[in-house]
């Protein structure tokens, strides 16, 4: 018959207490071995997001010249307005900035912001991704718009539930601009005359449209769509133009002075 074997166990109490203090020593040491090998993967991201918050200008839209209040007063009070000019004159900040002020306020659902993807010198085929992610670089200047007079999260949460719509040019094609819209046609220089026509033809009652460019910085040969609407357009109602100077640059005085370089005759 098997016999069962037992550990012998230490009938000496001091030998039973210094054993017990011993083991929980042990566990001790072995649980602090554990707790300073564990790292906290998300501790660097939380400071990230914790250090760095995107900024949002809260204080009301104004205008910083008279140009600029002007084009402003054209599109609160103009179905189509065309603001043309050189670079750095405030166009697209003036565009921006009154279609961010309709979204947050409800007097519109939805912004539109197109331009042609035409290429100055770099082919559009070689950016990564899909058609979106490709125009999402020739849009980018706008979304900075936005992000500042709304906030990223805004744009963000806007973007993805369709309220603010970014896309090529030739994606109108077939779309109706409706009351609760405010479309803006960037770099429109570079469309065609038949484009142009197309983009015009998608307009709605009560929308809210705004084409800007510089007829003098085309990259395509031939008569542009801009030029060719101006001269269309002149006396119809509910159409405005507004010409931009050189002197209403608020860029910088170095852009100014730049352009008279380039354009001395």
């Amino acid at each position: 018959m098997a016999k069962r074997s037992r550990a012998k166990r230490s009938t000496n109490p001091s030998q039973q207490v210094y054993e017990s203090k011993r083991n929980r020593n042990n566990g001790s040491k072995k649980r602090n071995r554990e707790t300073a090998e564990i790292v906290e993967l998300n501790a660097h991201a939380r400071l990230v997001d914790t250090a760095y918050s995107p900024w949002q200008d809260k204080t009301p839209f104004r205008p910083k010249n008279k140009a600029q209040t002007s084009y402003v007063n054209a599109i609160r009070n103009n179905h189509l307005t065309f603001g043309i000019g050189p670079a750095g004159t405030g166009k697209s900040y003036c565009a921006g900035a009154l279609a961010a002020e309709a979204l947050e306020s409800g007097r519109i659902e939805r912004i539109i912001l197109t331009r042609p993807a035409v290429e100055a010198g770099e082919n559009l085929g070689f950016l990564p991704g899909d058609i979106d992610e490709k125009f999402a670089a020739y849009i980018d200047a706008f979304r900075d718009i936005l992000n500042e007079r709304l906030g990223a999260g805004t744009v963000n949460y806007n973007l993805r539930h369709g309220r603010i719509v970014a896309a090529p040019l030739a994606f109108m094609r077939g779309k109706t601009f409706n009351q609760d819209t405010f479309v803006i046609l960037e770099e429109a220089q570079n469309t065609t005359p038949e484009q142009m026509k197309m983009f015009l033809t998608r307009i709605g009652d009560d929308c809210k449209v705004v084409v800007n460019g510089d007829v003098k910085q085309s990259d395509i040969s031939g008569s542009n769509g801009l030029q060719d609407a101006i001269e269309r357009v002149q006396g119809l109602p509910g159409v405005h133009v507004h010409e931009f100077e050189r002197d209403d640059i608020v860029r910088s005085g170095l852009v100014r002075e730049l352009l008279d370089r380039y354009e001395l005759d």
